[in-house]
């Protein structure tokens, strides 16, 4: 077994029991700063690498997501799970082929979200959805790769917060072959609880962007594995917009100190 089958196959054993945190680093630096504190597997981020493209969330292109996922996958010896976004695609076989593309840059899992792009009608029709995801299960298979798939359901992201909904397009994703569900911005421990319930015994990925519950509190209602999007390069920008603001206003500093030595993460 290669070091890349030895780290999907670590994770899928982390799916199996238990709950863990997979943080979200947005660069090779950021991967790298994560992998040192000790956490058992990563993500990434489609709004931090975009970010740091200079880009909005879902703008960058499937090519620059392919360069970005070879990039933090061959830094780090963790897992790595993607955020493949809906695939860079709508048709389901388009999926498949992009899918197919991912599996191959050392990613140990990647996730689909049913997010059309389209804010008049901002969820993929429900066949359509649930042939997605299908279309990605072949793709994996068809890869030998044995990369884990997750499934996402976005209309709490995307102004449709029905918890009914959402829970019936992640059970129909798990039986298309979804190994994980995720339903990220739900934010009420009934709907965490519900969907766990609803898609048990597939695990379930909770997004923590906002201090509504702690890790603890989401292992003991059922989570499996926690994940924080883009909150982590939030909380980046937000510190460096700051003391860049206050340099430009007034010309001082104050942000200037207890900074951490970054040379020593990395030396």
């Amino acid at each position: 077994m290669d070091a890349r089958d030895e780290r999907i196959s670590a994770f899928h054993d982390l799916h199996r029991s238990g709950c863990f945190v997979m943080p979200n680093p947005w660069d090779v630096g950021s991967a790298r700063a994560l992998e040192q504190l000790g956490f058992p597997a990563l993500a990434t981020t489609s709004a931090g690498v975009a970010w740091t493209l200079g880009l909005a969330d879902n703008q960058i292109s499937l090519e620059q997501s392919l360069d970005h996922l070879r990039a933090v996958a061959g830094a780090v010896r963790l897992p790595v799970n993607a955020d493949f976004q809906d695939g860079f695609a709508a048709d389901p076989e388009q999926v498949a082929t992009n899918v197919g593309l991912a599996a191959a840059t050392g990613i140990a899992g990647l996730s689909i979200e049913d997010s059309s792009g389209d804010p008049d009608d901002p969820l993929y029709d429900f066949d359509l959805a649930v042939e997605r995801v299908r279309a990605a299960r072949r793709a994996i298979d068809g890869s030998g790769t044995g990369v884990l798939l997750t499934g996402r359901s976005e209309g709490f992201v995307c102004g449709r917060p029905d918890i009914d909904e959402t829970v019936r397009r992640l059970q129909a994703y798990a039986e298309a072959g979804a190994d994980c569900l995720y339903a990220p911005r739900i934010e009420s421990l009934d709907h965490v609880a519900a969907v766990v319930t609803a898609v048990a015994p597939k695990p379930v990925n909770l997004l923590i962007n906002a201090p509504f519950i702690t890790v603890a509190e989401a292992a003991d209602l059922g989570v499996r594995r926690i994940s924080v999007g883009g909150t982590l390069a939030r909380t980046a920008w937000g510190g460096f917009l700051e003391a860049a603001k206050e340099l430009a206003d007034t010309g001082t500093v104050s942000r200037f100190v207890g900074l951490p030595n970054v040379d020593a993460l990395f030396g």
